[in-house]
């Protein structure tokens, strides 16, 4: 498991709804939100191989968005969750 934390121009430009399809396509487990100070927070589960090619994808964004950094901080799995989907 992971937890991320995306900065940058990430907030208003399609960020949760990419970051789902590519979770989804890699059937990967969690959750992505965004936080009040523009950032937006993931809580992944899956393979690690697949997680690391999701923190890839992330670290390019969809089109609009200008991801700065990536902060990755691996866990132990622990997830009650049986899709991805977003946080509102």
């Amino acid at each position: 498991m992971a937890q991320l934390i995306v900065s940058g121009r990430v907030q208003g430009v399609g960020f949760r709804n990419f970051s789902l399809q590519c979770a989804r396509g890699l059937h990967l487990l969690g959750t992505v939100r965004n936080l009040s100070d523009g950032r937006v927070a993931l809580v992944v589960e899956g393979e690690k191989r697949k997680i690391e090619t999701f923190i890839d994808a992330l670290r390019e964004g969809p089109e609009l968005a200008e991801v700065s950094g990536v902060a990755v901080s691996w866990q132990c799995p622990s997830l009650q969750v049986s899709d991805f989907s977003i946080v509102y």
